[in-house]
């Protein structure tokens, strides 16, 4: 039953995380692509915006997506922790609480990614399968 509860977190916060990145890159999803993320980046004092954006969605789509798959785990939650820090510095100047566009969903992300990293993907991954 581990196994199954850490599918169904590697699944849901993967994909999830890897939509951002779509989103990000391609302007999926209700996304607004590289430009239009990499100008509210630069709003925010991230510069270059787009270069910014595109690292940012790199970084979101293959660590989502290596979660959702368990492979290379530890580097997937790497990645995902990465972006969320930033995430953070962008986030808390708000406080805590997402009502108030904190930065609680970040550090609840990290805490999953890195979760996931110490207990392991599970056997139904394909970390499990590989090595």
């Amino acid at each position: 039953m581990v196994a199954i509860g850490i599918l169904a977190v590697r699944l849901v916060v993967g994909l999830l995380f890897a939509g951002h990145g779509v989103q990000k890159l391609f302007g999926w999803f209700g996304g607004y692509g590289p430009k239009g993320t990499g100008g509210w980046m630069e709003s925010v004092g991230i510069k270059p915006g787009v270069l910014m954006a595109v690292l940012a969605g790199l970084m979101e789509l293959f660590g989502g997506a290596l979660l959702a798959a368990g492979l290379f785990t530890p580097a997937a939650a790497a990645l995902i922790v990465l972006t969320m820090l930033g995430a953070i510095k962008v986030h808390a100047k708000n406080g805590l609480w997402v009502a108030s566009n904190g930065m609680e969903y970040p550090l609840v992300l990290i805490a999953v990614a890195v979760g996931v990293a110490l207990a392991g993907p599970g056997s139904y991954s394909l970390d499990a399968l590989l090595f």
